[in-house]
C-alpha cells in the first residue's frame, strides 16, 4: 500500500472526526491508497498537467491554455486508468465541464487517483461541481440555467488564484446545477448574484470555479489558469518547442535504434515537420514517401517534390498511385467509408513499398491532437467521435508497420513552432492545412476522375483570388466544395444545368473551434464570377457561412 499524501491524511482527519456523510469520502480516498489506484511516474517522466475531459465542448480550450503558459498538458478521458499516466510526472490535474449532473445514476465520476495524489486539482463548471460531490458536498439542480456573461465577487483576495486579477471578475458561465453545500474544509472563495458559491477552494491546493476560464468571454482567465499553474500547483513553465525538439529526438532514437523508417509525405506541414523531426534524430534511415493518390490540388505534387527535394536533404520517393485510389473509392458515397478505404490503402500502397527498402519495421505519420480528439471515442460517450481521421481512425488493424506519431499530443500552432525551430521555411510552415484524404472529402458523393477536376479548377480560382488579396496568411483554410446539388441557371443565353461549389474560408486557432471568414464582398464576388465563367461545369456558388461548432471545417 502507498504512502498516504499529506493531502489525503489532512482529509482523512477531517473524515474521521466528521458524521456518517462523510464515510463515503473516506473510503474514496482510502480506495486510492490501493495498488493501481496510485501515480508511479517512470523515472525522468516529463512534469506535466493531466486535464481529465468530461465532455465538455471547451475540453480542448484548457489545454491550450495551459500550453500557452508553456506548461505540458495532456488531455485524456475522465475514466483513464492510473497506469495510463505513468509516462508523466503529474504536478496538477484540471477537471474540465460536461453536460452530466453529478448526482444522475452513470453520471461521469472522480477517478480515486485524483484525489489520492494530492497534487493540486483545478474543477471548471461540471469539474466544480463534481469535485464537490466526490467530497461530501451537495449538488443541486440550479433555479434556472445560467448561461453567459456574468460578474464574480473575489472574496478572498490573497488567494493565489486571484493574484493580480480585479476584485470583480468578467466571467463566463454555462450551467445548470450548482453547488449548494461545501465539502468539509472547503470555504467560498468567489461570489456571483446567481452562483453564491462560484469559487472554492481547501487548504491541500484544491480549488474549483463555476465559470469558464479557457474562454475568451472570461477576459483574465489566461491570467487565473497561469495563477493555478504556478502559484497553486508550482509548475516550472519551461516546455517549449526547443526542449519538445530534443525530448523527441532522443525518445525515437531510441524507438527505432538501428531500424528503416518510412514518413507517409503529403506535403503538408505536419508531415513536413513530422519528417524534419524525425530525420534529425536517425538521418539516412529514414525514407519519406510522396504518393499522388489523384486527390490532390492542381499542380501539388509537383509543387510538394519540388519544395522537399531543394528544402530538405531527406531521400524521397515519388509515388503515383492515382488508379489504386480510385479504384478503392469507386461508387463509395458515405464520408466515413471514403476515409477508411483512403487510410487502409495508404497502408497497403506503404507496406508495398517497403519491399524494396528492405526490412523496414516503422511508419512517420503527422498525426496531430485535433485529429486524436476528434476521432476519439470513450466507452461512457463523455467525449464522442466527431470524425475519423485516415491517419487516426481508418488505420487497418492488421498493419505491419509500428506507428511512430512524434507530433500525436501538439496543436497545429506548436506544431509551426517546432518546424522553425527545425529550420524549415516559411512556405511549409505556414501553408494552410490540408485533409490527409485529400480531395475525396471535399466532392460530395461519389470520388470520379471528371469531378474531381471539376473541383480542383474551383479550388484553384480561390486560392489565386485569396493570395492575389494578401488574405491568405489571415485564414487558417480557404478551399472549394463540390455538392451534390445542381440547379437551374442561365449562360450564354442558354439553360443550364450545373453543379452547386461551396466555398469555405475560415478563420482559427487550432481547428478545434473555427469561425467563417468576413471576407470582402468585392473578393467574393471576383471569385464566384471566374468560377462560373472559367469552370463550365459550374452555374452557381454558395459562401459557407458556418462557425464550428456546429459545424466542422470540412464538410465530411
Amino acid at each position: 500500500m502507498a504512502d498516504e499524501s499529506p493531502a489525503a491524511a489532512a482529509q482523512s482527519d477531517r473524515i474521521r472526526t466528521s458524521g456518517d456523510s462523510e464515510v463515503a469520502t473516506y473510503l474514496e480516498i482510502a480506495e486510492a491508497r490501493e495498488p493501481g489506484n496510485v501515480l508511479t511516474p517512470a523515472p525522468n517522466a516529463p512534469e506535466a498537467v493531466v486535464v481529465l475531459d468530461y465532455g465538455s465542448q471547451f475540453s480542448m480550450l484548457i489545454a491550450r491554455r495551459i500550453r500557452e503558459a508553456s506548461v505540458y498538458c495532456e488531455m485524456l478521458p475522465w475514466d483513464t486508468p492510473a497506469e495510463k499516466l505513468n509516462h508523466l510526472k503529474v504536478k496538477a490535474f484540471v477537471l474540465s465541464g460536461g453536460p452530466a449532473s453529478v448526482y444522475e445514476e452513470g453520471a461521469p465520476t472522480l477517478p480515486p487517483y485524483v484525489l489520492g495524489s494530492g497534487v493540486p486539482v483545478l474543477g471548471i463548471c461540471y469539474g466544480m461541481q463534481l469535485l464537490a460531490h466526490a467530497l461530501g458536498g451537495k449538488v443541486d439542480p440550479a433555479p434556472a440555467r445560467e448561461y453567459g456573461h456574468a460578474v464574480m465577487r473575489v472574496a478572498e483576495a490573497d488567494h493565489p488564484l486571484f493574484a493580480g486579477l480585479a476584485s470583480d471578475l468578467a466571467v463566463w458561465m454555462s450551467h445548470g446545477d450548482h453547488v449548494v453545500q461545501l465539502p468539509a474544509g472547503f470555504r467560498v472563495i468567489g461570489q456571483s448574484e446567481n452562483a453564491p458559491m462560484a469559487a472554492m477552494a481547501d487548504d491541500a491546493g484544491r480549488v474549483a470555479i463555476q465559470f469558464h476560464p479557457e474562454v475568451v468571454h472570461t477576459p483574465q482567465g489566461q491570467e487565473l489558469i497561469s495563477n493555478f499553474l504556478f502559484g497553486v500547483a508550482g509548475c516550472a513553465g519551461t516546455w517549449t518547442a526547443g526542449n519538445f525538439v530534443e525530448e523527441s529526438v532522443a525518445s525515437i532514437k531510441q524507438a527505432v535504434g538501428d531500424g528503416l523508417v518510412i514518413c507517409a509525405l503529403s506535403g503538408g506541414v505536419d508531415s513536413a515537420v513530422a519528417a524534419a523531426l524525425v530525420h534529425r534524430a536517425i538521418g539516412d534511415q529514414l525514407t519519406c514517401i510522396f504518393v499522388d493518390n489523384g486527390l490532390l490540388r492542381m499542380g501539388e505534387a509537383e509543387n510538394v517534390v519540388r519544395t522537399f527535394r531543394s528544402h530538405m536533404n531527406i531521400k524521397l520517393n515519388h509515388v503515383q498511385a492515382t488508379d489504386r485510389f480510385l479504384r478503392d473509392l469507386a461508387e463509395v458515397t458515405d464520408p466515413e467509408t471514403k476515409r477508411k478505404r483512403i487510410g487502409e490503402t495508404f497502408i497497403r500502397l506503404f507496406e508495398d513499398e517497403t519491399r524494396a527498402l528492405g526490412q523496414v519495421d516503422f511508419l512517420v505519420q503527422g498525426t496531430t491532437y485535433p485529429d486524436v480528439i476528434e476521432s476519439a471515442s470513450t466507452g461512457n460517450n463523455a467525449a464522442v467521435k466527431i470524425k475519423s481521421h485516415h491517419n487516426v481512425g481508418g488505420l487497418p488493424k492488421d498493419m505491419k508497420l509500428t506507428l511512430i506519431e512524434p507530433l500525436r499530443n501538439l496543436f497545429k500552432d506548436e506544431v509551426r513552432r517546432v518546424g522553425k525551430e527545425l529550420g524549415l521555411p516559411d512556405e511549409m510552415v505556414y501553408r494552410q492545412p490540408f485533409p490527409g484524404p485529400g480531395l475525396a472529402i471535399r466532392v460530395i458523393g461519389e470520388v470520379t476522375p471528371e469531378r474531381l477536376d471539376v473541383l480542383r479548377h474551383a479550388d484553384y480560382i480561390v486560392m489565386d483570388e485569396i493570395r492575389k488579396a494578401s488574405v491568405y496568411y489571415d485564414l487558417w483554410q480557404a478551399f472549394a466544395v463540390l455538392t451534390n446539388t445542381q440547379s437551374v441557371g442561365v449562360q450564354g443565353d442558354f439553360r443550364t444545368y450545373g453543379h452547386t461549389v461551396a466555398i469555405r474560408c475560415v478563420t482559427a486557432e487550432d481547428a478545434m473551434t473555427a469561425d467563417w471568414a468576413r471576407l470582402p464582398y468585392d473578393l467574393l464576388a471576383k471569385i464566384s464570377s471566374r468560377i462560373t465563367n472559367e469552370v463550365r461545369e459550374i452555374n452557381r456558388v454558395v459562401y459557407d457561412i458556418t462557425s464550428k461548432p456546429p459545424g466542422t471545417i470540412e464538410w465530411e
